[in-house]
């Protein structure tokens, strides 16, 4: 039985340049992110923040969405973001472990 998966959205700053991922383990490849732990997209633009995430049941669910969502034009992607979190603010203190 496969775990949940989710779809994320990194941003540097609201409106911002946004990169979209997915991951088993959210709290650990936000906190990678933040950390700029692995070199790639998010350490070249800063996108540290958290601004939006949905939870799937598995892995392939997930990475479907990511690589549908990563098809979708900019203004999309943004409305995503406002309905879910209309102040842009930082989400992973709502996800990281205690």
């Amino acid at each position: 039985m496969e775990s949940q998966a989710f779809v994320y959205i990194m941003a540097n700053r609201r409106n911002g340049t946004i990169y979209i991922g997915s991951t088993v383990d959210l709290p650990r490849r936000v906190w990678e992110h933040r950390n700029s732990v692995v070199p790639g997209f998010t350490r070249k633009y800063e996108c540290h923040l958290l601004v939006w995430y949905e939870v799937h049941d598995n892995r392939e669910a997930a990475r479907l969405r990511e690589r549908q969502m990563k098809e979708w034009k900019r203004a999309w992607k943004l409305r995503e973001i406002e309905g879910f979190n209309p102040e842009w603010a930082d989400l992973y203190d709502r996800i990281a472990q205690p």
